[in-house]
């Protein structure tokens, strides 16, 4: 696949068929994300590869995280926390990103633009293997159970998302962009 298609033909995947992801090409795909320019070369990003143990606890988390928003008699809550457990659970493989943090405004902005560059530079390779991927930012991330899971001290680190691979179940229709002129202007 030439890049101007992977660019054009991307899609941000959330069903994945049950297909197990080859270790071999979620590190292909990471790896394209060590790529990415980042100012200053500080390499900002670190990836955390969940086992099923580890995906478990991610899933109760995103449980813990959607009851405390919620209002609802006990049944529905219920349902919802298993509802809520079971999409995380139906991922395949899940990567969390992190962005190290130095003090910096400066440079923190710099660096989460950086991870943001490896992101998009993971899922281009991603979808270029043939697998799917969605980049989740939910409210979980930010959760301090979570950092505990990976082992990540908020003062270091910020969870920039999570990432869920797998072979593509469906890939949904490009959605309309606005054209170039619409959002370029040419300054003298």
């Amino acid at each position: 696949m030439n890049l101007f298609d992977a660019i054009t033909t991307r899609r941000t995947i959330k069903e994945f068929t049950a297909q197990p992801v080859p270790d071999d090409l979620l590190h292909q795909a990471l790896d394209a994300g060590r790529w990415a320019q980042n100012h200053r070369m500080t390499e900002p990003w670190r990836f955390f590869i969940l086992g099923p143990q580890s995906q478990q606890a991610v899933a109760a988390i995103n449980g813990d995280a959607l009851l405390e928003k919620a209002r609802a008699d006990a049944e529905t809550l219920a349902k919802m926390r298993a509802e809520a457990e079971t999409k995380i659970l139906s991922k395949p493989r899940i990567v969390a990103v992190t962005c190290s943090l130095c003090g910096n405004k400066e440079v923190e902005q710099e660096d989460y633009a950086a991870v943001s560059c490896a992101i998009q530079n993971i899922q281009l390779a991603a979808w270029g293997l043939g697998l799917g991927m969605q980049w989740s930012t939910s409210g979980f991330t930010t959760r301090p159970a979570t950092y505990a899971l990976l082992g990540v001290d908020p003062a270091q680190e910020m969870i920039a998302g999570l990432l869920y691979f797998g072979y593509p179940a469906a890939v949904p229709a490009a959605k309309a962009r606005k054209s170039l002129a619409e959002v370029t202007k040419t300054l003298p």
